[in-house]
Formats: C-alpha cells, structure tokens, sequence
C-alpha cells in the first residue's frame, strides 16, 4: 500500500514534472509540493482535485491508501464535479457517497462503460431532482452549507 505521498511523488516522475512545475500547473509553491511528497503536509481538498487532475489520478487514489490503481473512481468524477458547480461542496461529498456504495451493484459482474455512466447519470440525475424539490420547498440555500 502506498501512501498520499508517495503516490503523488511517483505520478509526477511519471509525467516527467519537477516539484516547481507541478506547484505551477496546481497553484501552489515548489514548497507545498515538497511537503505533500514528504508527507509533512496534505492539501485542502480543492488543491487535491487539482493535484489529481494535473497528475491525471484519481482522488479516490490519492485519498486512500489501500487503492493502487490511479484510475480508481474515475468514472464517477464529472458527475461529482457537475453536482459542485450546481449545489456545492456538500453535495458533491453526497453524491460521490451515494455513487461509491451504489457500485456495490456492480460485484461479481462487469459492466461496460456505457452501462456505468448510465447508471451513475440515473443516480445523479435523481439527487438532482431531490435537491431542486428542497429547493422549491424550503428556498434556495448556501452552495456549501
């Protein structure tokens, strides 16, 4: 198992990065990179989306220590961005619950692509729908309560 540090250390080897231009294309000093691959610090979770983005890894990888495919949630990660920029911080945390422990639909079977994102536009959209309803009933609250 490889922690947060390491694997942000060996994504950024691999896309041939030094710790000041990847602290550039995330918005962070050379410094903050040194800490995070050193393990003396770990970002807030915007600069962790940035981070992963730049580094082309999931935040789901970097999150957990026990994930060892970069790739991991992935799949899951415009809709949770989608329910940000639409209801906020909060809600992109629910979503991306409600998505994780719904692949527990998936076990003992493989879908294929096409078939997850369908699915996973299904939830999304109905959270969606839920969302707009408190809206109309209880008035529109802070993005990020």
């Amino acid at each position: 198992m490889k922690q947060f540090s390491e694997k942000v250390r060996e994504a950024r080897r691999l896309l041939n990065l030094t710790q000041a231009e990847l602290g550039q294309l995330v918005g962070v000093s050379k410094r903050a990179i040194v800490a995070y691959e050193t393990g003396r610090a770990r970002p807030r979770h915007n600069v962790k989306r940035k981070l992963a983005e730049t580094l082309r890894v999931s935040v789901d990888y970097l999150d957990h220590d026990e994930i060892a495919d970069p790739a991991y949630g992935q799949d899951k990660t415009e809709y949770i961005e989608e329910t940000r920029e639409r209801f906020g911080s909060r809600a992109a945390k629910e979503i991306d619950f409600l998505l994780e422990r719904n692949k527990a639909l998936f076990a003992g079977g493989s879908l294929d692509q096409d078939a997850k994102d369908a699915f996973f536009a299904s939830i999304t959209k109905a959270y969606w729908a839920a969302k707009e309803e408190a809206r109309k009933i209880y008035g529109r609250k802070n993005k990020d309560n």
